[in-house]
């Protein structure tokens, strides 16, 4: 009796269906991006005398291993920091008629708070235990505050506001001379000026 040869299976789509497959996760597959925070870091310089910051001029955040926030020495929420950012930053207290009086400030001009904006400096300082997230909730509150005083001023200077110019240009839909609306967005940084400073993260336990 003739033997029966092994029926061959036909592999040759096998190539086709599995670039397809391959197609499809591609296609289909949701690939997280890591997220940061935008920050220009200031070019490097050699100051031999570093300037002398006034302490009602600096407004000292620090977070501890525990994520607890202590913003001048008090215990704070950190949904209390944006205000209190905001409080320090526009306080305007140096006095009518000095050259650091200023004019566009509606905090309380308390003459134990910040001069004006130019001289407010935010100091943060973290735990090397401090979680990730706290340390991103803090920077968030913080740049958060800058923003609301930026679009305040281009509001009452220009009629728009900072932060939607700047996404407007950042994202490439801006009509209009972007040359001229850049003059004017670096003119309303100079009146709010991002002074935020990161001090060395302590060890826990110092």
């Amino acid at each position: 009796m003739a033997r029966r040869s092994t029926p061959e299976v036909n592999a040759g789509s096998m190539a086709d269906i599995a670039f397809l497959l391959l197609i499809f996760f591609l296609v289909t597959t949701t690939i997280e991006k890591d997220k940061g925070i935008a920050r220009q870091l200031p070019p490097i310089e050699d100051v031999e005398d570093p300037p002398i910051i006034k302490q009602k001029n600096l407004f000292v955040v620090n977070v501890n291993r525990n994520d607890q926030l202590l913003v001048e020495e008090q215990l704070m929420n950190i949904r209390d920091l944006r205000q209190a950012a905001i409080d320090f930053i526009d306080n305007g207290g140096a006095p009518a008629g000095s050259p650091e009086h200023c004019s566009y400030c509606k905090g309380k001009r308390a003459p134990n708070s910040s001069d004006n904006p130019d001289k407010a400096v935010i100091s943060v300082q973290n735990d090397r235990l401090t979680s990730y997230k706290m340390y991103i909730a803090v920077q968030n509150e913080l740049v958060a505050a800058y923003n609301f005083l930026r679009d305040r001023e281009s509001q009452r200077k220009f009629g728009w506001k900072f932060t939607e110019m700047k996404k407007s240009l950042d994202e490439g839909s801006f009509n209009g001379d972007e040359e001229a609306m850049l003059e004017k967005m670096e003119e309303i940084q100079k009146l709010i000026p991002l002074k935020l400073s990161e001090a060395e993260p302590k060890k826990s336990g110092e």
